[in-house]
């Protein structure tokens, strides 16, 4: 008997939304329910597919699809996945969805300026830092909602405001989703 396919649910927004302390907080109402998933992030997965990044659009095509590519492989055997990444293309994201049988995609909304605030602040280790400082001083041309565009979802299956709503109450909406769509029972 093959193992019963895990899921996977995409946190997509801009950099500074909140994706990551959403994410880790999802993980933890996961795993106070006993369920296990395994966070992959454009940041950490970057360092490994390009170590030193130019952030170019092929890059990130290679990024974005590696991302894909591990994430369909863990669900098809049996592992959740928590996507934490900017996905700016919906392209990306769209190919998740094509790609992974159980899918869903969570748009972390919120509003360029207050992601501008709290990236400035910003102390994650593998994320670049001041990238809003640098795209509006001309440093670097390829932030998402600047120099490129950030194509936000038509169509998601969750929508958080992060602006108005606590990282804690975020996770409790999409890990809602993820019980009512994805699992079977406890």
């Amino acid at each position: 008997m093959p193992p019963q396919r895990g899921w996977c649910v995409w946190l997509t927004g801009l950099p500074g939304s909140g994706k990551t302390t959403i994410a880790m907080e999802l993980k933890k109402i996961l795993r106070k329910y006993g369920v296990c998933a395994q966070l992959l992030s454009s940041d950490v997965m970057r360092k490994f597919v390009t170590p030193n990044p130019k952030y170019t659009e092929e890059e990130r095509e290679m990024v974005y699809r590696a991302i894909v590519f591990t994430s369909k492989l863990l669900t098809e055997n049996g592992a959740n996945v928590i996507i934490d990444a900017t996905g700016n293309r919906r392209k990306f994201r769209d190919l998740a969805r094509r790609e992974i049988r159980k899918f869903a995609e969570v748009y972390i909304k919120c509003p360029l300026e207050i992601c501008m605030e709290r990236e400035s602040k910003r102390v994650d280790k593998y994320a670049p830092k001041n990238i809003y400082k640098k795209g509006l001083e001309g440093k670097s041309r390829t932030v998402p909602g600047l120099g490129v565009p950030y194509e936000e979802p038509l169509n998601p299956e969750v929508i958080v405001n992060s602006e108005k709503l606590d990282p804690l109450k975020c996770a409790q909406i999409i890990f809602n989703y993820i019980e009512e769509n994805f699992m079977k029972s406890f």
